[in-house]
């Protein structure tokens, strides 16, 4: 079971589904968030020796697009994040199912395909789930809204290069340059903090506890799994099994956070269009199991 790609997919999306709680939980506001969050995983993967030879063989092209993706992930953070502290880590978790709606539009113009109306229709079954899930966006949380749907976009963008990427490049190899990557550029921008309303601060004990478990167990291991998966299945298919993320995300907020009054009817409609959409994608997938990964 573990080498099923699709398997991985949603096993990664389940670790993910406890980010938006984590984020709910660690007081740092977005960009500090963030920047211990890479800055832990970079030190975890600087340790593994291994890994340094596998960068070191990588082509200059192949370096030069997973720094530049590296970068989009961690701005895709900032927006998640951003969208928790302003709206709430439901809105935040339910954006991301939009991203398969990018990436249906986008992969094509990317590749230059014609449009698949398959993956455009169960990209579209998927909506009307997502505006259940959500139940309604009070006004004060429209700039989360915002942020959420700028996550999704840059997700999108993000799974389309991890797919040409993870072909040819070790998965540990590539999360280790993408870590490195939005740790040195928040480092960088520390100076600049202030003025996108944030300054730089050590998180306290609790905090650090919560950013430890976010940084292993919801970012270094789903981030290298999704890159496995990558090799056997496509972008829109990872990306669409995200869908599930809100449902995770809101479950788990129930039981951890004593969320489980919100929940009403629309909550679970929106659960079943989107476990139905997801369901019909990978369906035809099982008659043809995909081969196993090394």
């Amino acid at each position: 079971m573990l080498h099923n790609p699709y398997f991985l997919s949603h096993l990664c999306v389940l670790l993910w589904g406890f980010t938006a709680i984590l984020g709910k939980l660690i007081t740092l506001s977005a960009i500090p968030l963030v920047f211990w969050r890479v800055l832990i995983v970079s030190l975890c993967l600087f340790l593994w020796l291994p890994v340094w030879r596998q960068v070191a063989g990588m082509t200059r092209r192949d370096l030069g697009i997973t720094i530049i993706n590296g970068a989009i992930i961690t701005i895709h953070w900032l927006c998640f994040y951003g969208a928790i502290k302003a709206a709430n880590a439901s809105v935040a978790a339910t954006c991301l199912a939009l991203a398969p709606v990018f990436l249906s539009i986008i992969e094509p113009l990317w590749r230059k395909q014609a449009f698949v109306a398959r993956d455009l229709m169960i990209a579209v079954i998927a909506l009307p789930g997502v505006a259940l899930v959500v139940g309604g966006i009070p006004s004060g949380m429209m700039a989360g809204l915002f942020y959420g749907v700028m996550a999704a976009l840059l997700a999108a963008v993000f799974s389309l290069i991890s797919k040409g990427l993870a072909m040819r490049v070790p998965a540990l190899c590539l999360t280790t340059v993408q870590m490195i990557t939005g740790t040195v550029m928040l480092a960088l921008l520390i100076p600049f903090w202030p003025l996108l309303g944030d300054g730089f601060s050590l998180p306290q004990q609790q905090d650090l506890a919560w950013l430890i478990i976010l940084a292993i167990a919801c970012t270094l291991v789903p981030f290298t799994l999704t890159n496995v998966a990558l090799r056997k299945i496509s972008a829109f298919s990872v990306q669409l099994a995200v869908n599930l993320e809100p449902v995770y995300t809101i479950l788990l907020a129930a039981i951890i956070l004593g969320e489980g009054a919100e929940l009403g009817w629309t909550f679970y409609a929106g659960v079943s269009l989107i476990l139905g959409a997801v369901l019909w994608h990978v369906r035809p997938h099982r008659q043809s199991p995909p081969p196993v990964v090394a």
